[in-house]
């Protein structure tokens, strides 16, 4: 008895410490790629930085360019990949939804590199015969959507039918129970679902140099090359000079704090409005 009693807690012991290594081994790398941009990137930051345009040793049209897309982008995907999302959670019980969701889950999985060439040959060559901001957020918004719809779809499905049978049960139609009563209970995997999103366009760049090219001046137009960040940070690891690499530097840990100040600012406010 006193042996078995040993051997399990042995077990246990084995088996936290071994858990323990494993997030350290998946936690050091991250911590150690942020350590790195932190300190190259720091000594960068400075008022002119961020907002002067590249001549003048700034990224302010980048970083301009990076917002305008992740708002265009949000604004176009974020809806239809909810809409998908909820289609195939609450009325997707038919062959329809069936092919939706293989062709939802290919394109999650798709190469951002092979999105960008498709929104160039059929966006850019096609239909704007130009390199365009529109360009740019309409191929994320391909990127964006299958993430929003999934993470949707799969939230829903975590609500138990109770709740839905509930409001059925009180007179409600379908879709004001999905609207009223199913969306609101998956809240917060929504949100986090769509930050993972966002978060993942905000530092796409294949697709960016398919389809916005870059400028070094600040924004002109929807129907014209933009700046971005992340082709920011790939133009400046090209260069040989050391200026230029620092200022990649920079770039890359200014995405990042944007990045990590928009997670935190949607969370912060979708929890006040969970306390009310």
């Amino acid at each position: 008895m006193i042996s078995n009693y040993a051997f399990r807690k042995f077990k246990n012991y084995f088996f936290f410490i071994l858990c323990g290594i494993c997030v350290i081994l998946a936690v050091v790398p991250l911590l150690s790629i942020l350590w790195e941009v932190i300190i190259r990137g720091a000594p960068q930051l400075s008022i002119n930085f961020l907002t002067q345009t590249n001549a003048n040793g700034g990224i302010g049209p980048a970083i301009q360019g990076t917002l305008i897309l992740i708002g265009l982008t949000s604004l176009i995907g974020i809806p239809i990949g909810i809409l998908s999302g909820i289609y195939l959670a609450e009325f997707g019980n038919n062959r329809y939804a069936v092919t939706m969701r293989s062709i939802n889950d290919i394109l999650t999985e798709f190469p951002s590199i092979v999105v960008g060439i498709t929104a160039y040959g059929v966006i850019v060559i096609a239909l704007i015969g130009t390199y365009s901001a529109i360009a740019g957020a309409i191929a994320l918004s391909f990127i964006l959507i299958p993430i929003v719809a999934r993470t949707t779809e799969e939230s829903l499905k975590l609500v138990p039918n109770s709740v839905r049978e509930a409001s059925l049960a009180l007179g409600a139609h379908k879709w004001r129970t999905t609207l009223s009563v199913v969306l609101p209970s998956a809240k917060s995997g929504l949100i986090t679902g769509t930050l993972l999103a966002v978060a993942r366009i905000a530092g796409e760049t294949a697709p960016l140099i398919m389809t916005i090219l870059g400028n070094r001046y600040f924004f002109q137009g929807l129907d014209q090359p933009m700046a971005a960040l992340p082709l920011e940070i790939w133009r400046d690891s090209l260069q040989p000079y050391a200026s230029a690499q620092a200022q990649g530097w920079g770039a890359a840990l200014i995405l990042i704090l944007m990045v990590l100040s928009l997670n935190i600012a949607v969370r912060v406010a979708s929890g006040g409005r969970m306390k009310k």
